[in-house]
């Protein structure tokens, strides 16, 4: 289900490194022609209100069921964090200047977008899709509110500029716009999904924790359990809590010691990486990384993460 693998991705912090683990990019059509529909009523509308037991549409429909999940993603809400992006797809060789060296950009901090050092930061996030193509992409990692797209557009335009990168007319444009945050839960409805919370509030990644969710959720439901206890034991509680620390301190980091932070983490061993960015109940892991990484950052980054684990 993978589009394009990157066995050894680049980052560009105060400096250049090569992360020593792979990197994968998902081929959601792919996925969606592989997920079972098998015995599954397709209702296609949208959902104008939900209630425990009813889904009423927008053209006046009512759909009843016996439980109902509300899985329908996270809309922009000025109180959420967000992330935003805007990208474009061009020939690899068009993209070749921007690449340099690296065949794939994960986080390129670089301030060659036009942009002052006190300015917001985004980064270039620039990965091949494995047809003969690649997509440059500038991003706002997480903002309250995030960087609107037509600055985003403004800052990628400059960046290939000086890059030397000429993109050709008509090219496929990638806008990204999502909360990186949950809403508060109603309460009456189960939830799942990036509106359950299954969403890293520091890369904006869900497809994954969902995916790995869903079995337990369903094996709940089936049970007559709460599914959101299912879905949520206390390790991946904790988890999220850090989490939530970690996105507290991105918000609250000085954009010119954006790089400065990065480089620390990057730093850390790929182990200690991973136990912060991938899966979602490894408590142990993730408190050792935020350790890890409040050791080894300049003491004004450690004040910010300090802060920002009083206030969240």
């Amino acid at each position: 289900m993978l589009r394009a693998t990157v066995a050894q991705p680049h980052v560009w912090t105060t400096r250049p490194r090569v992360l020593n683990r792979a990197y994968g990019v998902l081929d959601n059509r792919v996925l969606h022609r592989r997920l079972d529909l098998d015995g599954v009523r397709v209702i296609a509308g949208s959902a104008a209100a939900v209630r425990p037991r009813l889904v009423m549409l927008g053209d006046g429909t009512e759909i009843r069921a016996g439980r109902v999940i509300d899985a329908r993603g996270v809309l922009p809400d000025p109180t959420l964090a967000e992330q935003t992006a805007f990208g474009i797809v061009v020939p690899t060789a068009v993209a070749a200047s921007a690449m340099g060296d690296a065949g794939c950009w994960f986080m390129d901090w670089r301030r060659d977008n036009e942009t002052a050092p006190g300015d917001p930061a985004s980064f270039l996030y620039a990965v091949p899709l494995g047809d003969d193509s690649v997509l440059l992409e500038e991003t706002c990692l997480v903002g309250r509110p995030g960087l609107s797209l037509d600055e985003l557009r403004r800052r990628l335009d400059a960046r290939l500029r000086a890059r030397g990168v000429e993109p050709p007319a008509n090219l496929e444009v990638e806008r990204v716009r999502f909360p990186v945050q949950a809403p508060r839960p109603s309460g009456t409805v189960g939830t799942f999904g990036a509106r359950a919370g299954l969403i890293h509030p520091g890369t904006g990644y869900s497809v994954a924790a969902s995916l790995t969710s869903v079995d337990d959720v369903v094996e709940a439901l089936v049970a007559g359990r709460d599914p959101g206890k299912a879905m949520w034991p206390w390790s991946a509680r904790i988890v999220r809590s850090l989490r939530t620390v970690g996105l507290s301190a991105l918000l609250q980091l000085d954009p010119v010691r954006t790089p400065e932070f990065f480089d620390a983490f990057f730093a850390l061993p790929v182990e200690r990486q991973r136990a912060y960015l991938s899966g979602r109940d490894d408590a142990a892991g993730t408190m050792r990384t935020m350790w890890a990484l409040f050791r080894t950052v300049p003491p004004p980054i450690r004040r910010t993460l300090a802060r920002a684990g009083v206030r969240r």
